[in-house]
């Protein structure tokens, strides 16, 4: 495993860059053609996660010591240590199904990125307007009774030390008011393949991917607390931590 160099780095990010700008691009023309597919959609995040993880030359291992897999008709949101950009490609090409990001509402206003992500799927919930909440909750659940599977960090933003994050309520009262299951995961070694707070990727890593025991927001009815603290714990000791 080493820091790649600086020429290094550019040309990854300049790869990076395009296949995102591609992807997108693709996905506004077929949504405006009337041609998207979400299987389509799917494979294209996948073959797009695919490269970012080669281009770094990173080792995944997936543990799957439960034989968790998604259940058709129940609504699912995987929740993740947030330690690198690269734990979102990562659990895509862990995990089956339509996963899709609960991003934040700011991604949406990147040029070309953001709209491509709203066609592609993404969900976005703007806790700060009553009105609009109440609308994006409403098209979240619906997009989830179709068969998206969120993808949210709990902690709200990466973290760079040895501990979790304090967690955000907001995707546990999503969970409850969807009445989701949620998966833990916990991802262990992405922060040595782009640190937080740095732009210089290291070629070579080694990850693993923990998936956890899935749990049932159903089980404790109004109790989100409880529900944070479960899940906290499973992310724990799944993350490594």
């Amino acid at each position: 495993m080493k820091t790649l160099s600086r020429p290094a780095t550019f040309w990854v990010m300049m790869k990076s860059g395009a296949i995102t700008l591609w992807i997108s691009l693709r996905t506004l023309f077929e949504v405006y053609r009337g041609r998207f597919q979400r299987e389509v959609g799917d494979r294209r995040l996948r073959w797009w996660s695919r490269r970012l993880i080669e281009y770094l030359g990173v080792d995944c291992q997936v543990e799957n010591p439960h034989g968790f897999a998604f259940q058709p008709g129940v609504r699912y949101i995987v929740m993740c240590n947030h330690r690198s950009l690269y734990d979102i490609p990562l659990t895509f090409l862990a995990l089956p199904g339509s996963i899709r990001m609960l991003a934040k509402k700011e991604l949406f206003k990147v040029p070309i990125w953001g709209a491509g992500m709203r066609a592609g799927e993404f969900v976005s919930i703007d806790r700060s307007n009553v009105r609009q909440a109440k609308r994006d909750l409403a098209e979240a659940r619906e997009k989830m009774e179709s068969g998206i599977i969120l993808w949210v960090a709990p902690e709200g933003t990466r973290s760079s030390g040895d501990e979790l994050l304090p967690f955000k309520k907001g995707p546990f009262r999503l969970a409850s008011e969807t009445e989701a299951v949620i998966l833990p995961i916990g991802i262990r070694g992405a922060d040595a393949v782009l640190p937080n707070k740095t732009l210089r990727p290291t070629y070579g890593a080694r990850v693993e991917v923990h998936i956890g025991r899935p749990i049932d927001s159903r089980d404790y009815e109004d109790d989100v607390r409880r529900m944070m603290a479960d899940v906290r714990a499973q992310i724990e000791s799944l993350g490594g931590y």
